[in-house]
């Protein structure tokens, strides 16, 4: 692995250099001893021709050649135009699905050698050339031989090996920032790395692709929100994945977008909605909602439907999570922030002797600032930057089953300014989260809690049982079984011994009849008959 982290390092030094990324670097303002590292690069003493690319085609680039992490990771920045400056936002939009295509023939070949059967003998047509590219798989049009239309999905080949190295470098990064700084040791990287690496791994098999997709199609059976394609599980393996083609609008054409008359104030709301609906209403929500994933139909455009693509990487959330965030979303709204303070102390997000006092003033002081501009444009990838700027002083530490949850906020917020500037992210999210609480909290709710309860009150007795016994015999290596479970063991045992009564009688009288009762050949008779007599009278 290390003889890979470094073959790994050297081709990201190469890419670096091809593409200047150190100007971009050096460009910025920087402190005077980061600005001397300069002097530390021989390529920078050589004169250089200027570039002919712009800034935001040599960084799309580099990520581009660097791999599926380094193309994912310019997806979640190209939705941050809040963030970033837009000539580079703009060229790093094309990372979501114009990442060159590998040869077809190599994906005719996987294709084949997964299904079993030639293309023409599965598919009525076939389309050689690749509909989309993306950073781990490319998509092929193509119609079934019962006449339905369908994307044919295929990993690209030989993706392993990279993914691997990318990852070994992440992870001796993140183990020299733990033993360096004890900041970094609260942010948990080395967490958040074995968490991305376990996402990567699993959007390589699209099986598990073709299952959450299914989910997320049944949560939203029948709703206005969003719609999910159709698998077609017969034709679907670990590197292939078949299911409906669906006609819609990419979500950033916003001039098409315009000429259908789509009401954008409502499709964007409707995309906050359907955030906070697969988050709380089913604790199931697509975790890679970047706008190569999104489309819009074009069938209702005055009551526009998401169409979602892609659900490899889906993330869920326990009931603690679910209801710590909506009680944190909801005090933090209201400025209620020593409810705020106390639910981080709670929910183990800052050590227990924090004392609630500094942490609530820390708060405030963070988010009054904020709290100064129209709802509409408070930005909470801002609030989320600021808020951690606390945790230096009060040991703050971010959750990694968290990551995932970010990620698609800031996903969603990008993607529901871009389409529509005045979105008020607050007035869309709070009733949902007012009406969730309330039913959570309803009769039909806590009857529903109480009865699940219930349902486990016979093991909890078992178990608080047997604990008890432990406790008043500590003597004992092994407890004394349940009265029930232990009758139940007498009864086999007495069946045994009336099985091996039986078939020790059979033998002795087979012996019997050949020999005699004292001969060699009755002993194992003799045996059987006395081990099955007291197993039948033992107690």
């Amino acid at each position: 692995m290390k003889l890979l982290a470094v073959r790994r390092l050297l081709r990201i030094q190469r890419v670096v250099i091809r593409y200047r990324l150190d100007d971009l670097l050096f460009d910025l303002p920087l402190p005077w001893w980061l600005r001397s590292l300069r002097l530390l690069m021989p390529w920078r003493w050589l004169p250089r021709k200027p570039s002919t690319l712009s800034r935001g085609a040599r960084l799309r680039l580099a990520l581009q050649d660097l791999g599926p992490i380094f193309i994912k990771f310019g997806q979640l920045l190209s939705t941050r135009r809040d963030l970033l400056p837009i000539d580079i936002a703009d060229e790093l939009m094309l990372l979501q699905d114009r990442v060159p295509p590998f040869d077809p023939q190599q994906a005719v070949a996987l294709i084949e050698e997964q299904l079993g059967a030639k293309v023409g003998e599965v598919f009525n047509r076939f389309d050689v050339e690749p509909l989309a590219s993306a950073s781990v798989a490319q998509v092929h049009a193509a119609r079934l031989k019962t006449g339905e239309e369908v994307v044919v999905k295929v990993v690209r080949p030989g993706l392993k090996p990279i993914i691997a190295q990318d990852l070994a470098w992440l992870f001796l990064i993140a183990k020299g920032a733990e033993r360096v700084s004890a900041d970094a040791r609260l942010l948990h990287p080395v967490e958040v790395v074995g968490d991305y690496e376990k996402t990567i791994y699993d959007e390589l098999d699209l099986l598990r692709e073709a299952a959450n997709a299914s989910q997320l199609r049944r949560n939203f059976e029948g709703s206005e929100l969003m719609y999910v394609p159709q698998v077609y599980w017969d034709l679907c393996r670990p590197k292939v994945l078949v299911m409906e083609r669906i006609y819609g609008v990419p979500v950033t054409d916003m001039a098409t977008l315009a000429d259908q008359r789509t009401d954008m104030k409502l499709l964007a709301e409707r995309g906050v909605e359907v955030f906070f609906t697969q988050v709380f209403r089913d604790s199931f929500f697509h975790a890679d909602m970047h706008p190569g994933n999104i489309f819009v139909s074009t069938v209702k455009p005055w009551s526009p439907q998401y169409i979602a693509i892609d659900c490899g990487i889906v993330g869920s959330l326990t009931g603690e999570d679910q209801d710590y965030l909506a009680r944190n979303l909801l005090a933090f709204f209201k400025r209620d922030y020593r409810r705020v303070a106390e639910l981080h102390i709670d929910s183990g997000w800052v050590p227990a002797h924090t004392k609630v006092n500094e942490f609530e003033a820390a708060i405030r002081t963070v988010c009054e600032p904020i709290f100064e501009k129209p709802l509409k444009d408070i930005s909470f990838g801002q609030v989320l930057m600021r808020l951690f700027q606390t945790a230096r002083r009060f040991n703050m530490e971010v959750q990694p089953q968290l990551v995932l949850l970010q990620k698609t906020l800031l996903n969603i917020e990008g993607l529901g300014r871009q389409l529509y500037p005045d979105l008020d992210l607050w007035s869309t999210a709070k009733p949902f989260l007012e009406r969730w609480m309330r039913d959570r909290m309803s009769p039909k709710a806590v009857l529903g809690n109480l009865y699940s309860q219930a349902e486990q009150l016979p093991h909890l007795a078992d178990m608080t049982r047997d604990l008890l016994e432990r406790l008043s015999q500590p003597h004992l290596q092994d407890p004394q079984l349940p009265e029930r479970r232990r009758q139940g063991d007498n009864w086999a045992l007495r069946l045994l011994g009336a099985g091996l009564l039986g078939g020790g009688a059979t033998l002795a009288g087979q012996a019997a009849g050949a020999l005699s009762l004292s001969a060699p050949a009755a002993w194992p008779a003799w045996l059987m008959l006395a081990a099955g007599l007291y197993l039948i009278v033992r107690r």
